[in-house]
């Protein structure tokens, strides 16, 4: 099969004299799993619309694979699309809905029985294929529609919030069957998503956009880990911040923060800073340490800090906590807290709403967002 790879060049898109993509520019691998993560509004289904051909760039250029296809027509380019609507004819079988585009190619009857099984049996539902849209569930209808997309064999699928019509159980347990069927045939998928948990789960890498603008790209680890700036940082996960003077580099690594409320804390250097820049860092909230009694043992790249139990939000298999820096309700710090078993309400360990403790992490779990 001819190779996919997408080269997105310097697009650009307003409407209204409103900018909604500025100066886009993303390379996309032949076969990837690329997702496309942001907040409503950001650009991300304009942008997907554009490699699809139902919207024309202001300017710049996509290459599928060498060709620029700014102006071919949708069905001319090696591409389908999947929305979050399924778009079903609700007067077909699941059979006849997968068969209409090999229908309209006129192709023969005994390759389109041939492909409708393959295609119905690896979005699993064989036992459903005589069944009408109205007889299946939301999963099984939207399977339908990818199987029918992928009938035609394209070079690119396009997933425009594919499952956002769905409950959280069915989402997730389609997320799965989706990143199996990636596996399986093995083309090009872009995911466009306000989910961070989809993009993560799914992913093998993620653009984050925000405002029209590409933020980031890069593995789920890498934007959720090493942030490029305050929003990915506070957008992609849960998130604490903090801003302060550098006020001493050592071993090379390490840094102390000079905080307006929080005192002296060490952070990690992950970027080049000196003393004297102003900066912010963020800690993620399961890599804080909760405890009832002050923690002991813990060396110099550690900071402790007396908290208020001001929330306690038992979920299962953690417990999040929402808690005051010194009495003051502007200093909230979240931590999570995971359990093996459910926590004693006798155990001299338990810590319970509004009731003093202690937050703790190392400085190399923090991450320096950016130079303010």
């Amino acid at each position: 099969m001819k190779k996919t790879d997408i080269k997105i060049v310097d697009i650009k898109k307003s409407f209204d004299g409103v900018d909604v993509l500025k100066n886009i520019n993303l390379e996309i691998k032949d076969g990837e799993f690329f997702s496309i993560l942001g907040p409503s509004g950001c650009g991300k289904t304009t942008l997907l619309r554009m490699i699809a051909g139902f919207i024309a760039p202001d300017s710049g250029a996509i290459y599928l694979g060498d060709e620029n296809i700014v102006d071919l027509a949708p069905n001319k380019r090696n591409v389908n699309t999947i929305f979050q609507k399924y778009a079903l004819f609700p007067h077909l079988t699941v059979y006849e809905n997968v068969a209409f585009p090999l229908r309209l190619k006129k192709i023969d009857e005994k390759t389109i029985d041939s492909e409708v099984k393959k295609f119905i049996e690896l979005v699993d539902l064989k036992e459903h294929m005589n069944k009408k849209p109205n007889q299946l569930s939301g999963g099984q209808q939207q399977r339908v529609s990818i199987a029918r997309a992928l009938i035609n064999k394209p070079g690119v699928l396009l997933l425009d919030e594919p499952l956002s019509a769905l409950d959280a159980k069915l989402r997730q347990n389609l997320l799965i069957e989706l990143d199996n069927i990636h596996d399986e045939v093995g083309i090009t998928f872009i995911f466009i998503t306000h989910d961070q948990q989809e993009a993560l789960s799914i992913s093998d890498r993620i653009a984050v956009m925000n405002k029209g603008e590409v933020l980031q790209v890069g593995t789920p680890a890498e934007v959720y880990e090493a942030p490029a700036d305050t929003f990915v940082a506070d957008f992609i996960g849960e998130n604490n911040f903090f801003d302060g003077v550098v006020t001493e580099i050592f071993d090379e690594t390490y840094g102390r923060i000079e905080t307006e409320k929080l005192g002296n804390l060490v952070f990690e250097l992950d970027k080049v800073v000196k003393v004297g820049d102003k900066i912010r860092v963020s800690i993620r909230p399961e890599k804080i340490r909760v405890s009832k009694q002050i923690p002991t043992g813990l060396s110099d790249k550690h900071n402790t800090l007396k908290v208020y139990v001001d929330e306690l939000i038992y979920s299962g298999f953690q417990s999040k906590y929402f808690v005051w820096v010194d009495g003051d309700k502007n200093l909230l710090f979240k931590a999570f807290k995971q359990h093996a078993v459910y926590f004693d309400e006798d155990d001299n360990d338990t810590i319970h709403w509004n009731e003093d403790a202690y937050i703790s992490w190392h400085a190399d779990d923090s991450f320096l967002v950016e130079v303010i």
